[in-house]
């Protein structure tokens, strides 16, 4: 690989920067793909540390002989760290996104980094798909923008799909049950924000934005869920503010001996 292709190439997000006579509803279009890598950066506090835990993840549940999923994969990070941790043979990474201006710079940016495990960027609904074997499931702030009476299904789905000792990896923005600490938490992230370069106008408008196709669950409200479902094992692994990324593990009757 040349010097050449490892050179990231980040445009500004100033989607927000000038007023906007009317809020449209937030969408992962051609002006979002193109400023993403900044855009999430600055905008989720830990985002590089979670897509190294997610990497380190890989590396202790990928399983040979199966599929893992980067579900919601925009432009690939998580994609990525899965391929450079992945330690099982013969072994298939699928990242689906809804997005065609996501995936078509998704599969340009996997390309350009080399690896022994395949990956297959495919475009298309993640509720809509027929999930085979897989021992790692990523959903890195992608559930958040499901509809509240579909997640469970999906996670369902999710989990009949994964073998015995399996990883599902969820990050979400989460909202906290009790209303006084949500608001400073609010807060704290806007602080992170403005100390990031955004603007309140930015701030306020990209709030506007997102409020309709972001719809959050408190951190409690997504561990009974998992259990729901059938995992057993489900902790939060990080949090920064009002982000965390939970890992949840399938059981293994073989291995979980005191379930």
């Amino acid at each position: 690989m040349t010097d050449t292709a490892n050179k990231k190439v980040t445009n500004h997000d100033a989607i927000y920067a000038q007023p906007h006579a009317e809020i449209q509803d937030f969408s992962f279009d051609e002006r979002v793909a193109d400023v993403f890598p900044d855009m999430i950066n600055r905008s989720v506090p830990g985002y590089a540390t979670i897509i190294h835990g997610i990497g380190r993840l890989t590396a202790r549940f990928a399983q040979p002989d199966t599929l893992l999923y980067d579900l919601g994969c925009s432009l690939g990070a998580a994609t990525l760290a899965m391929k450079q941790n992945n330690p099982a043979a013969n072994s298939l990474i699928v990242g689906i996104d809804s997005s065609t201006a996501m995936v078509e710079r998704c599969r340009k940016h996997v390309d350009a980094f080399r690896g022994e495990t395949p990956v297959e960027i495919r475009l298309g609904d993640i509720l809509n798909q027929d999930y085979q074997p897989c021992s790692v499931v990523v959903l890195n702030f992608t559930l958040q923008f499901i509809q509240p009476a579909q997640r469970e299904a999906l996670l369902n789905r999710l989990y009949q799909a994964l073998i015995p000792g399996g990883v599902l990896i969820l990050s979400e923005k989460v909202r906290d049950e009790d209303s006084r600490c949500n608001d400073l938490l609010i807060d704290l992230h806007h602080e992170f924000k403005r100390d990031n370069g955004y603007s309140e106008l930015e701030i306020s408008q990209k709030r506007a934005a997102i409020e309709n196709v972001m719809q959050l669950n408190s951190l409690s409200e997504h561990l009974d869920r998992l259990q729901r479902v059938g995992f057993s094992h489900a902790q939060a692994w990080y949090r920064c503010y009002n982000f965390c990324s939970i890992f949840a593990i399938k059981p293994d009757p073989t291995k979980d001996t005191h379930d």
